[in-house]
């Protein structure tokens, strides 16, 4: 997929999701707020659900589908699969299609298609209707198995349950994720062959179809049919893509005119559409559109949220308005909402982009100075600037504070940039530097080479003995290599 195009991807996939940010007030736990707080995808909330039980708490449907759909929306599908299926052994209401549609959807993602296919044979012909049915398509078109997705329509067909355009979506999602663009048209007439009402999303896929083979014409059509449908209410979603691709062809007006549609229609109560206006003005380099859109969208909504902040900060990184990006930083530091590093990050790499490295390293040395995280990455990014510049003691005061910021959880460090500021070391840095930074090196990555390089280096230019140094090598079984042996032959004879 052109990269061109993932603004529109995720405009295309996404609906108004709801707010939520932080608040002093304190509420009777729920099970929900228990659950809800466990942000590692990978731990397990089965000895929670017995826990809570164990106490003598009651649990709800209602709470578990809620807790199901949280989990979901943040992806944490292993913890949602095991939520429904902790539901359905303790047996705590009898599965519905519905339940089972989820669980069988939760599996196709967490367990893979055979798993899925396996679970939706098992089921009883009563909780086989159109939901398990286009559970299973849905597992389907996200393998992209063209031919078993089409198979399994035509049965839903046969069967009277593919009455809903959520199944013809899915097949144009299919089609347009493998690139065969040229089909999804034939799958929208279909429905409609079929007495089957495309609704928003259908004619979205279709226009994203037509502008992706720069047809604007195909766009155009497809668009009017859309605004002629009586069932259908015109959203802010459909103008921001014609928007989009309007700008993409050149055709600044005709996209204005677009952004003005998209924005009369916005949801007031979520920023996500403003959000998305903001990132096409910003696009267009059209800083005043951006700033009053920021300020409609502050009054507009009750509270803004991490995201917002994210978006307006990155449209004005775009930009290069740095003075107006750091007020909207201040903006967020006393906002009350949960502290979050990508919100300062966006401005830090934005220095640094810019070759601003010394406003990139105060800003993370002033979170730092408060108790807020940083992360190793952005400091070796703000390091690998130095570099670039040759300026390299202050590449290593940022790697440094790199190591020291570093976590278990988190990535290594970049190879690269260690070993060139361990080859800086080696050269000009004395034994007992070289040595606090190996050993602090040592203990976030495996030893290797450039490592001993560097130690023996500086223990050659200080004068001192090597043979330990060598020994260690051995003692690691780091191998020498003709650039270990270029080193020792500058020992003085």
């Amino acid at each position: 997929m052109d990269p061109k195009l993932s603004f529109v991807k995720t405009l295309i996939r996404n609906t108004i999701t709801s707010r939520s940010y932080c608040t002093s007030r304190t509420k009777k736990p729920t099970l929900y707020m228990v659950i809800s707080p466990l942000g590692n995808k990978k731990q397990t909330v089965t000895p929670e659900l017995d826990n809570w039980v164990s106490k003598g708490n009651k649990v709800s449907v209602a709470e578990l589908h809620r807790i199901i759909r949280g989990l979901r929306k943040r992806k944490h599908f292993p913890q949602a699969l095991e939520v429904s299926e902790w539901m359905n052994k303790k047996s705590v209401s009898k599965f519905r299609p519905s339940e089972h549609a989820v669980q069988l959807d939760l599996i196709g993602r967490v367990r893979g298609l055979v798993s899925a296919e396996e679970y939706f044979s098992k089921l009883g012909d009563e909780d086989k209707d159109c939901r398990t049915y286009g559970a299973l398509l849905n597992c389907y078109v996200r393998q992209l198995q063209t031919e078993k997705s089409l198979a399994h329509l035509c049965k839903m067909q046969e069967l009277g349950f593919a009455s809903s355009p959520l199944d013809y979506n899915g097949i144009m999602c299919l089609y347009t994720n493998s690139g065969q663009h040229e089909k999804v048209h034939g799958v929208l007439a279909e429905m409609k062959e079929n007495n089957v009402s495309p609704d928003n999303f259908s004619y979205r896929i279709c226009i994203n179809s037509y502008a992706v083979r720069s047809d604007l014409e195909g766009v155009e059509k497809v668009l009017k049919e859309m605004e002629g449908q009586p069932h259908i209410v015109m959203d802010w979603n459909t103008y921001a893509v014609v928007a989009d691709f309007y700008m993409k062809a050149g055709q600044t007006n005709k996209a204005i005119e677009a952004l003005k549609k998209s924005e009369e229609r916005l949801d007031t109560e979520s920023g996500l559409g403003y959000n998305f206006l903001i990132s096409l003005y910003a696009n267009m380099g059209n800083k005043d559109e951006v700033l009053r859109l920021w300020s409609l969208e502050k009054s507009a909504c009750k509270r803004c949220i991490n995201r917002d902040y994210i978006c307006m900060l990155v449209s004005l990184v775009k930009l290069g308005e740095f003075e107006e990006a750091e007020m909207v930083l201040k903006e967020w530091d006393m906002s009350g909402n949960c502290y979050d590093f990508r919100v300062p990050q966006t401005v830090v790499v934005g220095y640094s982009t810019k070759g601003l490295h010394e406003r990139a390293e105060a800003l993370l040395e002033d979170l730092m100075e408060k108790g807020k995280a940083t992360t190793l990455q952005c400091w070796e990014f703000v390091a690998s600037g130095y570099v670039a510049k040759g300026e390299m003691e202050k590449a290593f005061k940022c790697v440094k504070v790199a190591l020291s910021v570093w976590t278990k959880e988190g990535r290594r460090p970049n190879d690269s940039l260690f070993t060139t500021i361990l080859s800086w070391l080696g050269d000009e840095c004395s034994v007992e530097v070289v040595e606090v930074f190996v050993g602090s090196l040592r203990k976030v990555m495996p030893v290797n080479k450039p490592m001993y390089h560097a130690l023996l280096k500086a223990y050659i230019r200080g004068g001192e003995e090597v043979s330990t140094i060598v020994d260690r090598m051995k003692t690691d079984k780091i191998d020498h290599d003709e650039e270990t042996s270029k080193i020792l032959d500058m020992r003085p004879t």
